[in-house]
Order: structure tokens, then sequence, then C-alpha cells
């Protein structure tokens, strides 16, 4: 007798991801990121800095860190994976094939490696191919412009459906949440929608956090 097909395990929902704004004063920002972090299960947050010297950068980082970590988040820096053992932190995204492939060595195995501004489907399996810890589609550019998001969605079911390697999918709104994830992102980036009002910020996570999980299928 055939043995009965096996149920398909149900995905996990996608967890949040959280971009902040570039970073000069620390110690202002860090009463906002705290309601973030205080507000729903955050997964990963991305640090991103304003210009400064190293010294500046490692002192902004090592105030808001701890943050992050006390509540089991893992805290990325943008860019500067030369800062990431220097400041304590978990890992680095690094932004494009080059960038990311001249840091990698740095930081694995025992740090993250994040893959974003990826301009091709090639360079992301080569970021995959290289180790990245998971690939990023849809973040805005240095202009602050993102991809067509028709074009993100198409990317990240691609990516879902073929690959074992995480996906984030950035939402620029709170609106392209539910498409990311019905796409199949296993994590949901998210930037200025939710600092833009910082009196807003909690209210923006928990909407967000609702839109995480999918209807259940009708029976």
């Amino acid at each position: 007798m055939a043995s009965k097909p096996k149920e398909p395990v149900p995905r996990p929902a996608p967890r949040l991801y959280l971009m902040t704004p570039p970073i000069a004063d620390a110690s202002a920002f860090s009463a906002q990121l705290a309601r973030a972090l205080d507000a729903a299960d955050i997964a990963a947050v991305l640090l991103r800095l304003a210009e400064a010297d190293e010294r500046t950068l490692i002192n902004r980082v090592k105030i808001l860190a701890p943050l992050v970590q006390e509540k089991g988040t893992a805290v990325l820096i943008d860019g500067r994976a030369d800062l990431v053992a220097r400041s304590g932190t978990d890992g680095a995204h690094l932004r494009g094939i080059g960038a990311f492939s001249a840091a990698i060595d740095s930081l694995k195995p025992e740090r993250i490696a994040g893959a974003g501004g990826l301009a091709s489907r090639h360079d992301a399996m080569l970021a995959a191919e290289r180790g990245a810890d998971y690939v990023m589609f849809g973040e805005p550019d240095a202009t602050g412009k993102c991809p067509d998001f028709a074009s993100v969605e198409d990317r990240v079911s691609w990516w879902a459906e073929v690959f074992e390697v995480p996906c984030v999918g950035y939402a620029a709104s709170l609106e392209k949440i539910a498409p990311l994830v019905a796409a199949g992102a296993d994590f949901i980036a998210l930037g200025d929608v939710v600092w833009r009002e910082p009196n807003a910020i909690v209210e923006s996570i928990r909407t967000a956090t609702a839109w995480l999980r999918l209807p259940e299928p009708a029976v």
C-alpha cells in the first residue's frame, strides 16, 4: 500500500528587520530604537551611520548595540565590515557583489554577512555561493530610490522557490509588506516608514507585525 503523502510543512511567518536612518547622535536615537524593540519581535537591526572618523563611529555603535543585543536581536553595521569586531556587533550588511566579496572573508564564519544592492539574479547567486547569510532585494540606493516593486516581488518569489539562503524583502511602505510575505520573503526590512514619525514608531511596528501572517487557507 502506498504511503500517504506528507502534509507540507507550513512556512514560518517572516520576521522584521529594521534599518535605521543615518545616525549622527546615537544617544538621541537610542530612545526611538528602544521603543521599536519593545513593540514587537525584531530579528535584526541594521545600523546606518552618518559619516565620521572611525572612533566616533565605534562609539555610536557601542551606545546602541547593547540595546539591541539584550533583546536577543542581531545588530549589523551597514557597509563597514572593518568595524564589526571592534564594536562587538554581530555582522555587516554589504551592498553590491564587489563589496560583499571583499568583506566576507573577514566576517565568516563567526559573524553574519548579509548581501544587498544586488544588481542581478547572477549577483544574488554569487553572493549565496560565497556564503551570504541572507540576500536582500528592494532596498533603496544611495539616493534613496527603490527598484520597481513588481520586479522586487518577482525576485523574492524566484529566490524563495529555488534557494535555501534566507531572503529579505524591503518594504518602503506598510502596504508592501503583505505582497512580500505572499512572495515568500523570510524577513521584511523596514526603514524610513518606521522612523519618519517618532511618535508613531510603536504603532508602525505593530501594524507591520500584523501584516506578517498570511490568512489561513480556506478548508
